[in-house]
């Protein structure tokens, strides 16, 4: 039952009256978007209920809390910028506003804005981009946003495993599965992945998934040549020159974001390597000049900006008493960049 008296949260009125967070707190300010019936029902079911507004509990009723604060890892990253154009998307259709802060892939600093969103007292918290494998440092922002829930916020995430809140699940592992599968299926067995920055939980779901597809297939995950690198265009190119120096056999290179794989193709392209007639290039995301590049890129495809979607609907629904799932499937998308394996590695 809810908490009678001053104590009652904003999201208790709108669970109790069916509506989302953002219909109650415009019903209960008298803004605009809400039908007077609606409105009439959301304040009556207030009353009923013993709601009494407070600055902070009065989540999305205007000024600062109508605002969606919203963390990426890499701003120029265009897996999350088009993850921002639909969370924007949806801000715009429900009347909030999008603050847009960067982490930089740092815990530290992601916890730190993240502080500074609840201080501002955002309505809503959106993290994007992927969680870290060490438990301990992501137990500090599960504590922060547990609190800030318990205020009447509300939050979703994408890509995170550990927040113990509503998020939505990349398919990591099984499109590391389809590139693998799709490698070896056309010949190639000297592959090489450039991985992106260790401890991150995307870096490991999609590592897995290819080194699952090659023991489905009957080889052995130690042949893969796994060079880290940071998760960007350049942590591409860097991881690229290591692979040419120390695996100069390699017939294949699976980038494991479209950032990265970016940075193979400048590489190779500018060691006059021929692709795909000498390396194969693979990517993960599909993000929107995947198909442009020269030659255009074979990558996993995600829903980058219904992602983005989904995050903001699933932060605006009633919570609810488990946090929810949503996975967003993927589809292997194959282009100019994989061809058959060359019949020597050399």
């Amino acid at each position: 039952m809810p908490r009678p008296g001053p104590r009652l949260r904003l999201v208790d009125v709108a669970e109790r009256a069916g509506v989302s967070l953002a219909t109650a707190s415009r019903a209960l300010a008298g803004r605009e978007g809400v039908s007077e019936e609606v409105a009439r029902h959301v304040r009556q079911v207030s009353l009923e209920l013993g709601y009494v507004a407070n600055p902070y509990a009065r989540t999305l009723a205007g000024g600062a809390s109508t605002t969606v604060g919203l963390i990426v890892h890499q701003i120029d990253d265009p897996y999350f910028s088009e993850i921002a154009s639909g969370v924007l998307q949806v801000a715009a259709e429900e009347g909030l506003l999008v603050q847009i802060a960067h982490s930089g892939r740092d815990p530290q600093n992601e916890l730190r804005q993240l502080r500074h969103l609840i201080a501002q007292q955002v309505g809503i918290i959106l993290i994007a981009g992927s969680g870290y494998d060490d438990p301990r440092v992501e137990a500090e922002a599960r504590a922060e946003l547990a609190g800030f829930q318990r205020a009447g916020g509300r939050v979703a995430v994408i890509g995170r495993h550990a927040l113990g809140v509503d998020a939505v699940v990349p398919d990591n592992e099984a499109g590391g599965r389809d590139i693998g599968a799709h490698l070896l299926g056309l010949g190639h067995r000297r592959i090489a992945v450039a991985a992106g920055t260790p401890g991150l939980t995307t870096v490991a779901d999609r590592l897995s998934g290819v080194t699952a597809a090659l023991a489905a297939h009957g080889h052995s995950p130690g042949d893969l040549a796994v060079v880290h690198s940071d998760f960007t265009r350049d942590g591409g190119r860097v991881a690229t020159e290591r692979i040419l120096h120390y695996h100069p056999d390699t017939t294949a290179i699976i980038a494991l974001n479209d950032a990265m794989a970016i940075g193979v193709l400048s590489v190779l392209r500018s060691r006059r390597i021929p692709v795909p007639e000498r390396v194969s290039v693979v990517g993960f995301d599909d993000v929107s000049v995947a198909a442009d590049l020269a030659p255009s890129l074979t990558t996993v495809r995600l829903p980058m900006t219904e992602m983005g979607r989904m995050a903001l609907t699933l932060a605006l629904k009633p919570r609810s008493t488990r946090p929810r799932r949503r996975s967003t499937g993927h589809t292997l998308i194959v282009r100019d960049s994989t061809g058959p394996a060359p019949a020597t590695g050399g």
